[in-house]
């Protein structure tokens, strides 16, 4: 009994320095296919990103990283799957600025932003272009206001949905401008591009990556971008600040979030997948022109941006009295 007793401690010992590996330990990380919950329809901005990341991540760990669109509720559906998910790596959450909104613009949501999740990388900013579908008769953000102030509450701009960065856009800039526009909510980007280019909707703050090739093939008409620097993907489009609004300026923002708790080994892991694809000449050139700004930082700078984001934009949506519930 007491060799037995002695063999059990060992044992226990052993335990304790080397815990056994299961699926959230990086010895055998990754070991299946790792879902991607992304808070917006197909074809949508964060979708496009999204996928392309994800596939280049799936082609350095050797496993699926499957993107699973869960859009909805300002994206915090996908939100929270992510934040109640198991901490073991296999769920992750495409993290972007609307999240950001969101802890000012809910009252109440089912997680916390700062509390239930593990930064593992930013990996891209982006800006908006302003498009019209092309029967508004306006051609430059001059016309555009002219146009609305005229016919107060006549025009409507469509979104990807409350708290998104093309909700936050359009708001900034009916304020920015003093005029009426009336906001019509989409189940995410795809859904929202769709109905300015059928005509449904007459504006929208579309993400660059997903409108210019409509923008191209004439399905919509652009009349500027929201970034301080003319872009060169759309070098012909001139900024909202240079439109007569100073200093205006708003996009969006991607990264990849697992839930809290989740090992150090494997934010470790995803760290370097995600940075090494980023990295990948073919990746990072689809990525520019599309016209991102490719980023990879540090878990920790990723956290601190979040941090400091929430309360940028959570002054923001505090001034412009936003709110949905």
């Amino acid at each position: 009994m007491t060799i037995l007793r002695h063999c059990m401690k060992l044992v226990a010992l052993a335990w304790l320095v080397c815990p056994p590996a299961g699926d959230g330990w990086a010895e055998n990380y990754p070991a299946k296919a790792i879902r991607f919950v992304v808070g917006t329809s197909a074809g949508g901005g964060g979708d496009v990103i999204g996928r392309i990341v994800a596939g280049g991540m799936t082609e350095i760990l050797g496993q699926q990283v499957l993107v699973d669109n869960r859009p909805g509720a300002g994206s915090n559906i996908a939100a929270e799957i992510v934040a109640k998910a198991p901490p073991d790596g296999y769920t992750l959450l495409e993290m972007s600025i609307t999240h950001a909104v969101n802890a000012s613009l809910y009252r109440k949501l089912p997680f916390n932003l700062l509390r239930d999740f593990s930064a593992v990388t930013q990996f891209a900013s982006s800006p908006q272009v302003v498009v019209v579908h092309p029967s508004l008769p306006v051609r430059s953000i001059a016309e555009l206001v002219k146009l609305a102030k005229a016919k107060p509450g006549a025009i409507d701009y469509s979104s990807a949905g409350a708290g998104t960065s093309t909700f936050l856009a359009a708001e900034l800039f009916k304020a920015r401008a003093r005029v009426n526009m009336v906001h019509v909510p989409y189940r995410g980007g795809g859904a929202s591009l769709a109905a300015v280019i059928s005509g449904e909707t007459s504006v929208y703050f579309a993400p660059v990556a997903s409108a210019t090739p409509h923008i191209r093939q004439g399905r919509l008409r652009a009349l500027a971008v929201t970034s301080p620097k003319r872009l060169q993907i759309l070098s012909e489009l001139p900024t909202v600040a240079e439109s007569g609004y100073s200093g205006f300026e708003c996009g969006n923002w991607y990264g990849i979030m697992a839930p809290a708790k989740t090992p150090a080994e494997t934010i470790a892991i995803l760290h370097r997948a995600a940075v090494t694809a980023l990295g990948k000449p073919d990746i990072n050139k689809r990525l520019v022109n599309l016209g991102y700004v490719v980023i990879g930082d540090q878990p920790a700078e990723f956290a601190a941006y979040i941090k400091s984001e929430a309360e940028r934009l959570g002054k923001i949506v505090r001034d412009l009295h936003l709110t949905v519930n």
